[in-house]
């Protein structure tokens, strides 16, 4: 069974963890081809926008501590190689790929499940979704970007709390707190996010891409109104700003091609 299963309709891929024996936890093979498939449907034009998701009930659990318990025994001075080799492109691909990603989340989504979670711009959760940073119950500190994207959706105090105490989560607690994102009912957050994905494979998907460029990396206002500047004199040179300003005038829709 393949570890990580990729589908497209239309502009829309959606990739989805696919171990859901264990809870989709990542086993090297598991992160392996996640990586892989993220990083193919990042530079693959006719693909607008994604959804990630996990197979069973489950976003993702996480490292697969069995697999990790025996590399720690046969090595632990190389063991947290996966870290720089599969976490951190993993992370970097949802947060900065060029088109909208959105995590479709059911029952599990703990340590690096939560950290890919937090990862993608946006989010649809199941009522039934239960959240833990969890690495501090394991004796170990965040990875895949949760000490940059939990502190950012949920300020500095409340970060500490779930990192320090590990405790478990609801979707209501998580938007209430800031991790922005829609509730639904459970079962039902795959067809959520595979219909918002397919409104923003609709969308100004350039223009989605320097949102997101200028979101993550605004460190200063002088700075970012200087980068603003620069994004928007690049879209106003698209294919898509100048057919919308046309429609907008004409009362029409605008139909955006994403250049």
């Amino acid at each position: 069974m393949d570890p990580v299963l990729v589908e497209r309709q239309d502009a829309v891929a959606t990739v989805t963890i696919n171990r859901p024996e264990r809870r989709n936890a990542l086993d090297v093979a598991t992160k392996v081809a996640l990586r892989d498939a993220l990083a193919a449907v990042a530079t693959d034009e006719g693909i607008r926008a994604v959804v990630l998701t996990g197979a069973g009930g489950a976003f993702c659990a996480g490292q697969d501590l069995a697999e990790h318990a025996a590399a720690l025994e046969a090595d632990p001075t190389t063991v947290f190689d996966t870290v720089g080799e599969h976490y951190t492109p993993i992370t970097t691909s949802l947060a900065t790929m060029p088109k909208p990603v959105v995590a479709a989340v059911e029952g599990v989504c703990v340590g690096a499940g939560l950290g890919f979670a937090l990862a993608c711009d946006l989010r649809v959760f199941a009522s039934s979704a239960m959240l833990a940073t969890a690495f501090s119950g394991i004796g170990l500190t965040c990875d895949s970007g949760l000490a940059y994207t939990l502190p950012r959706a949920v300020g500095a105090a409340r970060a500490r709390e779930l990192v320090l105490l590990a405790e478990t989560f609801t979707a209501d607690q998580a938007v209430a707190w800031g991790i922005a994102g829609r509730v639904v009912d459970a079962g039902d957050a795959l067809d959520h996010a595979q219909h918002l994905a397919a409104r923003l494979a609709g969308g100004p998907t350039a223009a989605y891409a320097e949102s997101k460029r200028l979101i993550a990396g605004a460190t200063s206002l002088d700075q970012t109104l200087v980068e603003e500047a620069a994004a928007q004199a690049r879209l106003g040179l698209s294919v898509d700003h100048p057919a919308a300003v046309a429609a907008f005038l004409a009362k029409q829709k605008p139909a955006f091609v994403g250049r």
